[in-house]
């Protein structure tokens, strides 16, 4: 039944104005002719055809057999629309798609050290898909991945090492892809590259020149619409002597989705093109979907904790803030160059950007990780932070009770 009512809500949002043209036009028939006149009838109703054709013509038909219909774009790549043959394969193919029971990225899953091939090179394998998925209790959509989680896979190098990408495209998949690593210099960052049609795999190396905290997405046609579609991740390239060690690392990423309906709404959802022109997601999480980060991120009191945290976008900028913490050292977006800022509370991740952030865990509790423009939250966007061992009542001193807010 989802598939139909996928394809319904499809076709009222390509039709629907031709739709409502048409039942217009019955009722003012059924209207006029009380009038018992059928030259005032067929008069009127010349009228109306005409100021209907006159305005839908530019207004309601497509330029191409795309959705949604008439959207124009100045960007260099191609329109954030769907073109009529994608939707028609995605009907008919919908039962090949790939059910991910749970899309998010574990935000543990960060790599100890930097992991060498044989050649001394780094083995990079990544795999795009698009697979059909929940972003929220009840809601599902489909989703495109690197690797099927989202983010995709943290990567992590030192200055000078190569890498050895190898990129594959998953045949069920509709569109072609690519990979653009922000670490990498070269035309596109390496999307020039990387394009790789369904079922395609293609090979290249890049060096990393420069340390730092990197996005990676796909860049492949409208790179927007493919990032808010669930592809991007971060690279790490250390600097000489790598990073000091700490207790704890966790890798999280913010990220939008774009539905035609409403939050909350349930059932297979749209991808709403004209919000996310707009700017306007109706979900903004971290780590994939709603709820990610709520059971999975765990401290003791003293733990030295860091977090590489990125902003998938594509179009807000991220207030990260973790409430009850105070950061000990901020790398503004992904600067592991200069020194770093010390003692700040909230801090900025631009929409493509990375920060890496760190601080000790002084008393046990609950953290809640935040988009500091907090109605972000409502849309999904916080995580936890679990703390455990003995309380300092030197430090905090307090009837600690559930329920309360900021």
């Amino acid at each position: 039944m989802e598939i139909f009512s996928y394809l319904w809500q499809y076709i009222v949002e390509v039709f629907g104005l031709a739709i409502a043209y048409v039942f217009a036009a019955i009722f003012l028939f059924l209207v006029l002719r009380q009038f018992h006149s059928k030259k005032i009838t067929a008069a009127l109703m010349i009228m109306f055809i005409g100021v209907s054709v006159a305005f839908y013509i530019p207004n309601g038909t497509p330029n191409a057999l795309a959705y949604p219909a008439s959207l124009t774009s100045y960007g260099p790549g191609e329109k954030p629309d769907l073109p009529f043959e994608n939707v028609f394969n995605f009907f008919t193919n919908f039962k090949n798609f790939a059910t991910v029971d749970d899309i998010s990225r574990d935000p543990n899953d960060v790599p100890a050290s930097v992991v060498y091939g044989k050649d001394g090179m780094i083995e990079l394998n990544l795999t795009t898909t698009e697979v059909i998925t929940e972003i929220a209790p009840g809601v599902t959509m489909n989703v495109w991945t690197f690797d099927n989680t989202i983010p995709g896979p943290f990567i992590r190098g030192k200055i000078g090492d190569t890498v050895l990408l190898n990129i594959s495209n998953d045949p069920t998949s509709l569109h072609p892809h690519n990979v653009d690593f922000h670490a990498v210099t070269g035309p596109g960052g390496g999307a020039a590259a990387t394009i790789v049609a369904p079922g395609e795999t293609k090979s290249m190396t890049f060096k990393l020149l420069s340390p730092g905290l990197y996005v990676y997405h796909c860049a492949f046609g409208n790179p927007g619409l493919h990032m808010t579609h669930g592809m991007y991740g971060l690279i790490l390239v250390e600097p000489e002597g790598g990073l000091p060690p700490v207790d704890k690392e966790f890798y999280v990423m913010q990220g939008e989705y774009y539905t035609e309906g409403a939050l909350g709404r349930k059932g297979l959802q749209l991808f709403d093109t004209q919000a996310y022109l707009d700017g306007i997601p109706q979900y903004v999480i971290f780590n994939g979907k709603t709820g990610a980060l709520t059971t999975n991120m765990e401290a003791e009191v003293g733990d030295t904790v860091r977090m590489y945290v990125g902003n998938g976008g594509v179009n807000l900028v991220s207030s990260f803030h973790v409430i009850g913490e105070i950061f000990d050292r901020v790398y503004r977006e992904g600067d592991l160059v200069t020194t770093p800022a010390e003692g700040l509370q909230t801090t900025l991740v631009p929409a493509g950007g990375a920060v890496m952030v760190e601080f000790t865990v002084d008393y046990p509790g609950n953290y809640v990780l935040v988009d500091h423009a907090l109605a972000r939250v409502d849309r999904g966007a916080w995580g936890v932070l679990k703390v455990t061992g003995e309380a300092d009542l030197e430090i905090y001193n307090g009837d600690i009770q559930s329920g309360g807010g900021h």
